[in-house]
Formats: C-alpha cells, structure tokens, sequence
C-alpha cells in the first residue's frame, strides 16, 4: 500500500533525473502538486541542471557519483558514489521510485525498492533485461508492482487491464522503424551518428535513439515484457508502425485485440505508473485520427536490422546472455557515436561477442562480471574489426 505523508502527498524518488524521462518526470509531476512531492532526486553529475532541480524541489536526498563543492551548499543531505542510488529509491519517505537512470547501475536500487515495498515506476531497459530472473521472482513473491514507464509495456499493461494472461495469445510491440526504415541496405554503412540520431517521432537520449535505429530497442523490449507480463518470447512480436500512435496491442484467446493508441509523448505513460489506477488530466495534445488519416504497419526486417534476431536469441537463451547483449551494445553504440564505427558493425560486433560467451546463472556477481567482461570483449572485437577495415 503506498503511504500518504506529508498533507496527502506521495514521495517520488527520481533516479536519473537529468535525462530525458527524469525531466518529463518532473514536469508531470509539476501539474499535479497536490499529489506527489519529490523526496529524492539522483544524477550521474552535479551539473547546472540538476542543481537547479535541487533549488527547485529541495529534495531531502541528492545522490550523484561525483560530488562538487556547489552540490554542498545547496542540499544538507548528499550521497555520494554507487550507494548513492539505493540511498535515494529506499528513502523512508519514498513511496514511489522512477527508475529513469540509464544503465545498469539500476539493478541493485530498483531490487532494493522492492524488498523496501517500494513501487517502482521503471524506464530502464536493463533492470528486467539483465536481471529479469532475480526481479521477477521477487515480485511475484513480495506482492510489490513494477509499472512500466516504456510507451510499449505501458500500452499493453492499460491494454490488459487487469485481465489474466492465460487469456492471452500475444502481444505485440509496436516499432517506429527508426530513420533508415525505407534506407537501401547498400547505404546503411554510411550511416552517420547525426543521422542516426535524427528520429521520426520521439525525443530520447542518444543511446536509446541510435539503438531505434538499429531496432536493438525494440530486441531489449521484447525481452523485458517476457519478464514483465509473464509470457513466453514465441508470443512476443514486434510489429514496425511508422506513426507511432498505436504504442501496443494485446491479442487474446478469442482473437480480439486491444490497442493503446496515442500522440508521441512519453509524459503519458509516466502519469499514468505515478497515477495508477486513477487517470488525471494532463497538458499535451490530443490524438486526432482524422488529421493523422491513415495507420500503416509492416514486419520487421531482421536481415537488414539483425539486433532484433539477436535479442530474441539472446533472451530465449537466458543466463547472462542478455546482460553480454546489453553491455555489448553500449559499448558498440558508443563507439559509433565517437566516430569510430560503422552503424551496421554495432549488431555485428554484438553478435561476435555473444558468440564467445559462456553463459552463467544469473546472480548480481554473475551480472557484474559478465558485463564487465562484454564491455572489454566488445572493445577487443572493436578494435579488431577496425584493423581489418585499415587493410
């Protein structure tokens, strides 16, 4: 049950609250006052912005990685390093965690929140992706919920509603396409990092864009909603709609199928996992069919986009496969956007590195360790693959 303190209002911790989400967070947040109060806020840095939210909310704990003399004198409770993030989302006062910070240093404070009974209101992909087997579990057994805050598992968690998944037959996941959905194949290796992170309707961090384009998003999604909805990857499916208003679709037993249709615009499903189960007004604009005049939807090519093939396997294999995924690919991406690697090398050296893993169980040691182990094999293969272009 989530505690009414402080004159009615309910305790938000917001880790990552510099990103994207983090920001669109805090603007929900802001047209509903009189129900929630910011308890905590976490930031990779003590940047401008985040001192600013600090003046703004006077949180009553401030977590960064790196402190700085200006964080100090603005907040009287400062967490410093790693402890920081489990310090903000297990706050006594917290009631509910958006887990909106990027990476997987979002495993062990959103596990936490839940053996806290924290509701976790989750935008990370990895948490379920690496961790699914450790998490999963623990909720089912605690009781506690995790809301989804992804446009995708939102959709089909309203779609749902509540009913029980044996009545289910698949869900699908919609994909915009990203910018190189019509791009010949031939051209796709000339591919620039600023091009890529040019996407046709929704606004996102870097790593998250490039990652559309790739269709990896989407791979990573697939294999969060097995975790999230119970349900096996063989009726999971990805279905590319290059509008981006139908955010999801359940089918169920009878062949009905249930949509969540909306404009882009993630402050809508970020109300909605702070809300739940009440809908309350918001400032954004309003879907109008008739204007937008036609819904088009085609499948995914996963020859020309293998990431999507490889996350599935990644995902149906289990173990740490997708935690090797995960890292592989932020290194990947990240060294495309540096300059150093063609846009079609990211899946390709993702699959070289899951070739030479060996998978273990899943434990928080096992995840540690296979991460850190993708991200140095990554920048091997990397490397290699570099030389070879130099020949």
């Amino acid at each position: 049950m989530l505690s009414r303190r402080h004159e009615g209002r309910l305790g938000v911790a917001v880790l990552g609250s510099t990103g994207s989400i983090g920001r669109q967070t805090l603007s929900v947040i802001d047209e509903h006052l009189d129900r929630f109060r910011v308890v905590t806020l976490a930031a990779r840095v003590a940047s401008e912005r985040f001192l600013g939210q600090i003046a703004r909310y006077q949180p009553e704990v401030a977590s960064v990685f790196e402190c700085t003399p200006a964080l100090r004198k603005e907040t009287a409770s400062v967490v410093v390093g790693g402890d920081g993030l489990v310090a903000a989302s297990t706050h006594p006062s917290v009631d509910i965690v958006v887990v909106a910070s990027s990476g997987h240093v979002a495993i062990v404070p959103t596990i936490r929140a839940l053996e806290e009974g924290k509701t976790v209101a989750l935008a990370n992909k990895e948490t379920l992706v690496c961790a699914g087997e450790i998490i999963a579990p623990l909720v089912a057994a605690s009781g506690n919920s995790i809301r989804p805050i992804d446009s995708e598992h939102s959709a089909i968690w309203q779609a749902l509603d509540g009913s029980p998944i044996e009545q289910v037959s698949r869900i699908i996941l919609t994909a915009s396409g990203g910018p190189f959905r019509a791009l010949p194949e031939a051209k796709l290796a000339q591919v620039t990092a600023v091009e890529a992170l040019a996407h046709p309707t929704w606004s996102m961090g870097e790593k998250i864009t490039v990652d559309s384009a790739t269709l990896m998003n989407k791979g990573l999604e697939i294999i969060e909603a097995h975790w999230l909805f119970g349900l096996p990857f063989q009726q999971i499916e990805v279905l590319v709609h290059p509008e981006s208003v139908i955010h999801s679709l359940v089918e169920f037993i009878d062949g009905g199928q249930l949509a969540q249709l909306g404009l882009p615009d993630m402050r809508m499903p970020i109300q909605y996992a702070l809300t739940y189960p009440e809908r309350m007004d918001l400032s954004t604009h309003r879907l109008d069919l008739a204007e937008v005049g036609a819904l088009h939807f085609e499948r995914p090519d996963t020859e020309r986009f293998p990431a999507l093939r490889l996350a599935r396997e990644a995902g149906i294999a289990g173990g740490t496969y997708p935690t090797v995924l995960s890292a592989a690919d932020e290194e990947a991406v990240k060294t495309f956007l540096a300059g150093a690697l063609r846009f079609i090398d990211i899946p390709a050296a993702v699959e070289m590195v899951l070739d030479k893993h060996q998978s273990s169980i899943v434990t928080l040691d096992s995840i540690w360790e296979a991460d850190q182990w993708a991200r140095t094999t990554a920048r091997d293969v990397m490397t290699d693959m570099q030389s070879r272009r130099r020949r």
